[in-house]
């Protein structure tokens, strides 16, 4: 008989883990097609001829201008039209360790899945071409916010933003290294030379962050804050930064650097977070595989984290941070739910994959959790997203029958360019806001935000927090996919 304290976990497991077969199965492949393709609607700047996202048009072609320099390109983040760095470099690296993990699985869309990658790091390596600066934003928020108009007809404030010197930021300068190096090793055979520029830029950009400390939001503070102001610190990107460039390089001195700032830099704290401001449990996850290949014991307390990462969001015995609603969805405080649900899902994948190479698993006081119960609640989530929820919706726009309509995304609830050739002004896009009526443009893999811990969801632009796609949310999604359009049948 199993033990008092093991018997509500056990039954919680059983529940989430099991009611996906009341369900029909998915097609991850097509979801894993349409969540790369969402990236394509995200583009800013001259879009390319092979463009797949038919209704969007060339946009913010003078970015960078008023500085001298060229920021054309990148990623808009969300349903808005700002380039903000921090995210952006923060999806590029989600996206290029999606490959790394997970490339070998993705059939065909590997490639489209490497151009999304690019497309971040052609931008990145423009925003860091002038030493000891780096271009970390591009557009007024507020300016922006107060207007509803598809980017094409952008006429707001094209502001750009930097920090250097005298305005350090380690924590956005640390995930643009972070992101330079690991896109580094997507193209390390794919087009050596330009493996070997990212790789390059990556080291000046880290030592840049290393020597001129403090964060971004300290010198950039009525630009980036409330939007993306960093609440946990930069300590976390420069280990993150490390960790990559370690990866990418092999060289003794990051491998040296991570182990002397460990403490300094706080690698233990806040285990059960991971996304574009808190970067402690990927590091955990992302150094452990060393560990667990057997080629790096200087490394076993960043294991230990990982391990205690993994126990605080088991169902049945997670964090107080960390609740599951009724209908099995993995919920943490703050807006955009799915942010979370898709970056610790990946990490709880990417570990079952290392500890099955190592043939360990993770003990969780009474509770043992085994590789292939990471990845049965990582493919739980993604059932979640897909369409398998008390809703019967699926959170991915135009996948499945059932689909958020109304999302919170200017592009895709104007009418497009070619539908409505004259310029939409700032105020006009208002009625388009307000109105009740579908989307008319479909942003085709876009993930929205997704319901509360209740499992509701209100179709409803205004409610931005639920309706409003991110590139941060697919990112991570990209190599979950991936890994179940191959292994969706193993138990």
């Amino acid at each position: 008989m199993a033990p008092k304290s093991l018997i509500f976990p056990v039954i919680l497991l059983l529940v989430l883990l099991s009611s996906p077969a009341i369900y029909a199965g998915h097609d991850y492949r097509d979801a894993l097609r349409k969540s790369i393709m969402f990236f394509e609607g995200q583009r800013s700047g001259q879009l390319p001829p092979d463009q797949r996202v038919r209704w969007r048009r060339d946009s913010a072609l003078h970015d960078g201008s008023t500085a001298g320099v060229d920021l054309t390109g990148g990623y808009y983040d969300a349903g808005d039209n700002i380039k903000f760095g921090f995210p952006m470099a923060f999806t590029t690296t989600m996206l290029s360790w999606s490959i790394i993990d997970f490339g070998k699985t993705m059939g065909p869309e590997l490639k489209n899945a490497v151009k999304a990658v690019r497309w971040g790091t052609d931008y990145l390596l423009k925003a860091t071409a002038i030493p000891g600066v780096v271009f970390v934003q591009v557009g007024d928020a507020y300016s922006d916010h107060n207007c509803w108009e598809r980017p094409e007809d952008m006429d707001t404030l094209r502001t750009v933003y930097k920090i250097d010197r005298a305005h350090p930021g380690s924590d956005v300068a640390g995930e643009t290294a972070a992101a330079l190096a690991a896109a580094s090793i997507v193209f390390r055979k794919r087009d050596p030379a330009y493996s070997r520029r990212l790789l390059d830029r990556a080291t000046r950009v880290f030592a840049f962050a290393n020597r001129y400390r403090g964060a971004y939001s300290n010198s950039l503070y009525h630009a980036v804050c409330p939007f993306y102001c960093d609440f946990n610190g930069y300590q976390d990107e420069l280990l993150w930064g490390a960790a990559w460039l370690h990866k990418a390089s092999r060289k003794r001195a990051y491998r040296e650097f991570i182990v002397k700032n460990e403490v300094v830099l706080k690698a233990g704290d806040t285990i059960n977070e991971f996304g574009w401001d808190n970067k402690h449990a990927g590091i955990n996850v992302l150094i452990s595989k060393e560990v667990l290949m057997g080629r790096a014991e200087y490394f076993e307390s960043f294991k230990q984290n990982a391990d205690g990462f993994i126990c605080s969001i088991l169902p049945g015995i997670s964090h107080p941070q960390v609740q599951y609603s009724r209908g099995g969805l993995l919920v943490k405080t703050g807006g955009s739910n799915m942010q979370h649900v898709t970056s610790l899902s990946f990490l709880l994948l990417a570990y079952s994959n290392y500890l099955s190479h190592a043939k360990k698993v993770v003990p969780c006081g009474e509770l043992t959790a085994s590789p292939s119960l990471l990845r049965q609640i990582a493919k739980r989530q993604v059932d979640y997203i897909l369409g398998d929820n008390p809703m019967g919706l699926s959170y991915m726009v135009g996948y499945g029958q059932k689909f958020p309509r109304r999302i919170h995304h200017r592009g895709s609830s104007v009418p497009s360019v070619s539908s409505h050739p004259s310029h939409i002004g700032c105020k006009e896009g208002s009625r388009y806001f307000l109105s009740p009526n579908p989307n008319p443009n479909l942003l085709v893999g876009a993930v929205v935000g997704g319901p509360n811990v209740t499992d509701a969801f209100p179709d409803s632009r205004p409610y931005f927090q639920e309706s409003e796609p991110t590139t941060y949310i697919n990112a991570p999604l990209v190599g979950l996919l991936g890994y179940f359009s191959t292994h969706s049948s193993w138990r």
